[in-house]
């Protein structure tokens, strides 16, 4: 059978059995590099309308509860990206009062890598207090097996982070003792 299949491949049952290649061609490689990179022109561009970090406004900050600008946590797979938005009582008197506690003020969304760019040029002008900074920790909570994975990841966000234009402000340890 396989001599006829050899000698008369259109011969139905002849065809040949190997397993298609899931690998994608060059030309699909450079067209999904170049969404990539216009992506991350585009988040680049958004994230520009948010002015200079304030290096005296946020270097004194030493609680991640106290932090204002966007605050990351890396995980092995994920980030968290946690974001306090203003209160917007523009009294400043009652500002933060029972009605609008910091908490109910506070979210985090979970985050692949990949789409840290947008999510950070989703974000409004107005959470970005200290200027165009952002803070990064490692998961404290993560078991000691997963810290390698977890440094890769802070490597990555690091990276995206430069390529982004926005200056990284690493914190370090649970209790939230800063790198600085």
């Amino acid at each position: 059978m396989a001599l006829c299949c050899a000698l008369l491949p259109g011969v139905t049952g002849c065809r040949d059995t190997a397993a298609p290649s899931n690998k994608p061609s060059r030309a699909e490689v450079r067209q999904a590099r170049q969404a990539q990179q216009s992506k991350m022109d585009q988040a680049r561009q958004e994230l520009e309308q948010i002015p200079p970090p304030s290096k005296n406004r946020y270097l004194n900050v030493h609680s991640q509860e106290a932090y204002g600008n966007p605050f990351i946590v890396v995980h092995p797979q994920i980030v968290t990206l946690n974001v306090l938005f203003r209160d917007q009582d523009p009294n400043a008197f009652s500002a933060g009062g029972l009605l609008r506690p910091v908490k109910a003020r506070k979210q985090e969304v979970d985050v692949r890598l990949a789409d840290l760019p947008q999510a950070l040029a989703s974000l409004t002008p107005d959470v970005w207090p200290y200027g165009r900074v952002v803070a990064v920790e490692e998961s404290p909570a993560a078991p000691r097996a997963e810290r390698v994975a977890i440094r890769r990841n802070v490597e990555a966000t690091i990276q995206i982070l430069n390529d982004l234009g926005v200056v990284v402000d690493e914190w370090t340890g649970s209790n939230g003792a800063l790198l600085r």
